[in-house]
């Protein structure tokens, strides 16, 4: 059925819940796990919109386990696909299958439902419902057909995927997410070009998540390696280079077209109200696997090798956003430019330098350039139930800096913060792109 992210909660469409997911009527159960994959996804990018603590760097975090979780419970029963165990950091040998018959879809459906469950456990009373009417109706639609002694033995085994799982999820720093992911005390800068805080909320006078650079990697080993270089020289004299720079997102705040403020709004993907930046991400691939009709083994393993990328270029970036702690350009030309600019976009409540959207989108334009291939042309959806207009893209790369650009569009990243931070996510996404997920 064609790709529609908000069929699936029953708060978000007027369509009753169990209409969006009935059960798959394919006899191959190839389609059959096809048809779990992607309905689960669905709800996966409605989880996120409706838990609090989901924050980019979070959400992105979610998906690489998702993604690894999925692979790894097709991988224990396909000989032709190679497990990221020992190839992602401190993950260990998956559960071994004993002996008997598996179906593969049990399987799937039930370490995913508890993967799920997991990861969101603190979502609210509506998403906590959508959880248990999912597991029940992909349930059915798993083990239609197949007999009572395979299905258990399949859901046991999936479940014992998911537990593997998690148990190595809650050991990477990030499983606790403490006041919304603002910390209690922060000290803030005192040089000129520190952070400051943009937002009168009371929450954000500290930034977000500020030890999230720490969290332990999925693929990136040397994580010190994928840092940026230092951002150009601070300097508040006019005529500076960084003066410049400055100068420039105020001259294009103040002469946006319609069509770039579009593109701000399009990729701006701001959290509790989207799916959050990997979550667009992940929309395109769910889009692109239902226009081409992708099989169940290319899904996960570009949806594993995809959310490794993403969660690993949040890591990246907000070391060095912390590294460096630079202001965010509304701080900069309020101060010696022009004290009534206003950008066009709610400036996020952290420091400027990489760019997260241009970070994560680097490295998601890479791991599906070297997946699906150079000048990929597809059609992106994403916030078409949001009024917003499909956009056509000639490649995963022209996307990603069309989502880089959109940063400067909406005056919340000076030009270099957005570059370097698709240079700092495309060597990321390299590095998760050359894992090997086939045999």
């Amino acid at each position: 059925m064609p790709f529609h992210r908000r069929q699936v909660l029953g708060f978000t469409v007027a369509a009753p819940f169990a209409l969006a997911l009935k059960p798959a009527l394919a006899a191959n159960r190839a389609d059959v796990s096809r048809e779990v994959l992607l309905t689960w996804h669905k709800l996966i990018l409605e989880l996120v919109r409706h838990t609090a603590t989901y924050m980019p760097p979070v959400a992105a975090r979610a998906f690489g386990y998702i993604g690894v979780t999925a692979h790894e419970a097709l991988a224990t029963g396909n000989p032709a696909l190679r497990s990221l165990a020992g190839q992602v950091t401190d993950l260990t040998p998956l559960p071994a299958r004993g002996e008997g018959a598996f179906d593969e879809p049990c399987v799937l459906h039930a370490a995913l439902d508890a993967a799920v469950n997991g990861l969101f456990a603190n979502t609210g009373p509506t998403g906590q419902r959508a959880m248990q009417k999912m597991g029940e109706i992909m349930g059915r639609t798993a083990s239609d057909g197949m007999a009572e002694d395979v299905v258990q033995r399949s859901v046991a085994h999936g479940q014992a995927v998911a537990a593997h799982i998690l148990d190595w999820a809650a050991k990477d720093g990030g499983a606790v997410i403490e006041n919304l992911g603002f910390p209690m005390d922060y000290t803030p800068g005192s040089r000129p070009q520190d952070w400051v805080p943009t937002s009168a909320i009371r929450l954000q006078q500290a930034p977000l998540l500020p030890g999230w650079g720490t969290l332990r990697p999925f693929a990136v080993k040397d994580m010190a390696a994928m840092d940026a270089p230092a951002h150009p020289a601070y300097d508040e004299a006019p005529g500076s280079a960084f003066h410049g720079f400055a100068q420039e997102v105020h001259d294009v705040g103040k002469s946006l077209t319609d069509e770039q403020k579009l593109i701000a709004r399009f990729w701006s993907d701001d959290a509790m109200l989207t799916p959050t930046p990997a979550g667009h991400w992940i929309s395109i691939v769910m889009q692109i696997a239902d226009r081409d009709a992708l099989p169940v083994e290319v899904i996960s393993a570009t949806l594993a090798k995809l959310g490794c990328a993403q969660s690993d270029a949040f890591v990246s970036c907000w070391s060095t956003k912390f590294k460096y702690n630079l202001l965010r350009p509304v701080t900069y030309i309020k101060r010696h430019i022009d004290k009534a600019w206003e950008p066009l976009l709610i400036t996020p409540p952290f420091p400027e330098y990489t760019s997260g959207h241009s970070t994560q989108s680097g490295a998601a334009s890479t791991v599906l350039t070297a997946m699906l291939g150079d000048n990929f042309a597809f059609d992106d959806a994403t916030h078409e139930d949001e009024g917003l207009p499909v956009r056509s893209f000639a490649s995963f790369n022209a996307a990603a800096e069309e989502a880089a650009m959109s940063r400067m569009y909406g005056g919340i990243h000076f030009r270099f913060g957005n570059e370097a931070g698709l240079a700092q996510g495309r060597a990321i996404g390299a590095v998760a792109a050359a894992l090997k997920t086939e045999a």
